[in-house]
C-alpha cells in the first residue's frame, strides 16, 4: 500500500508541476507587452521600464518560472497589480466560498443521482427507464447559469423566499449563509445530477450484467442483498471515479453560478483578473483550480487501493 500511495504522491506532484509550465507558458503566449497592456498604450516609457522591471519582464523566461514557480512552494504567488495585496491574501478567504458551493452541489447531485441512477439501471426494459434517461439529458442540456437565473425568478422574485443575490458568512449569520447559498448550490447540483444520473445507470448495469451477479440471484439470495452487497459494492470504484470528475466540474462550474448570485468566491475573483489583466493574481487563480483538481484526483486514486486491493498491485 506505501509503494502504491507512493506513486501516486509522486504523479500528483508531477502533475502539479506540469500545470504550473502551462499556465506559465500560456500567459507568456499572449501577444503583446504586459506592461503595455497593464498600463495602456499611453504609458510613459519611464512608467513601461519601471513596470516591467517589477514584473521581471526584463529576464529570461526560464529564469521567471523557477522564480515564480518557487515562490508558489514557498505560498508566495506574487502581488496582485489591480489590488496591491499579496495574492495568498485575496484568494485565501474565497478558497472556503468556491468549495462550500462546490461541495454542496455535490451532495444535491449524490442525493439525485445515485437513487435515481440505481433506479433506472434496475428498471431496465420498463416505461421509467426511458423516462429517467430523458429526463436526465434534458438536464444535462440546461446551462447552470440559466437554471441560476430561474431559480432567482422563482424562488427570489416570485415567491420572495429566498435573497436574489449576494453572500452572508456563517460568522454573522449562519441561517442567512444557509439561505445565501441555497439557490447557487441548487443550480449547480441539478445540472450536474442529470450527468451523474446517466453515468451511474450505465455503471449498475454493466456491474449486473457480470456472471457472479446473475449467481448470487441464482443461489435464491434476496433482492435488495444483490444489489447493494453485491452489485452496489462493486460499482463503487466507478461511481468514485463519476464523484470526483462532478467534484472537478462544479469547482469549474461555480465560476459562472458565483457572477450569476454575486457570492465572492473564486470565480468572481478570477473574473476580475482576467478583465484588468492582473497576470500575478490570473496565474495564481489557475494554479489554484489545478491544483485542487489534482490533490481531487489523488483522493479518487487513494480510494481505488482501498475499495479495491487488487489495484495497488497493478
Amino acid at each position: 500500500m506505501l509503494s502504491y500511495l507512493t506513486k501516486r504522491f509522486l504523479t500528483a506532484l508531477l502533475s502539479i508541476f506540469l500545470a504550473a509550465v502551462l499556465v506559465f507558458c500560456a500567459l507568456l503566449a499572449i501577444p503583446g507587452d504586459p506592461a503595455e497592456i497593464i498600463l495602456g498604450i499611453n504609458a510613459s516609457p519611464q512608467s513601461l521600464a519601471a513596470l516591467r522591471e517589477r514584473l521581471g519582464l526584463n529576464e529570461a523566461p526560464i529564469v521567471r518560472f523557477f522564480g515564480w514557480f518557487t515562490g508558489i512552494l514557498t505560498g508566495d504567488f506574487g502581488d496582485s497589480l489591480n489590488y496591491q495585496k499579496p495574492v495568498v491574501e485575496l484568494i485565501a478567504p474565497r478558497l472556503g466560498v468556491s468549495f462550500t458551493l462546490a461541495l454542496g452541489g455535490a451532495l444535491i447531485a449524490c442525493l439525485i443521482a445515485l437513487p435515481l441512477g440505481i433506479f433506472a439501471a434496475l428498471r431496465k426494459g420498463t416505461l421509467l427507464d426511458p423516462i429517467i434517461v430523458l429526463a436526465s439529458q434534458l438536464g444535462a442540456a440546461i446551462p447552470s447559469f440559466w437554471l441560476g437565473l430561474m431559480l432567482i425568478l422563482f424562488f427570489s422574485v416570485e415567491l420572495k423566499w429566498l435573497p436574489a443575490a449576494g453572500f452572508t458568512p456563517w460568522s454573522k449569520d449562519p441561517l442567512g449563509f444557509l439561505r445565501s447559498l441555497l439557490l447557487p448550490v441548487l443550480a449547480l447540483g441539478l445540472g450536474q445530477a442529470a450527468v451523474m444520473t446517466r453515468m451511474t445507470r450505465a455503471a449498475m448495469l454493466e456491474v449486473l450484467s457480470q456472471d457472479y451477479i446473475r449467481t448470487a440471484k441464482a443461489k435464491g439470495l434476496a433482492f435488495s442483498k444483490v444489489v447493494y452487497q453485491h452489485a452496489l459494492r462493486n460499482a463503487l470504484v466507478t461511481l468514485i471515479t463519476i464523484l470526483g470528475l462532478s467534484l472537478s466540474n462544479l469547482l469549474i462550474g461555480s465560476i459562472v453560478v458565483e457572477q450569476v448570485f454575486s457570492i465572492p468566491g473564486l470565480g468572481r475573483l478570477a473574473l476580475t483578473a482576467i478583465g484588468t489583466r492582473d497576470f500575478p493574481l490570473m496565474q495564481g487563480e489557475v494554479m489554484v483550480y489545478a491544483s485542487a483538481i489534482v490533490l481531487l484526483s489523488f483522493l479518487v486514486d487513494i480510494s481505488y487501493g482501498l475499495l479495491d486491493p487488487r489495484i495497488r498491485y497493478d
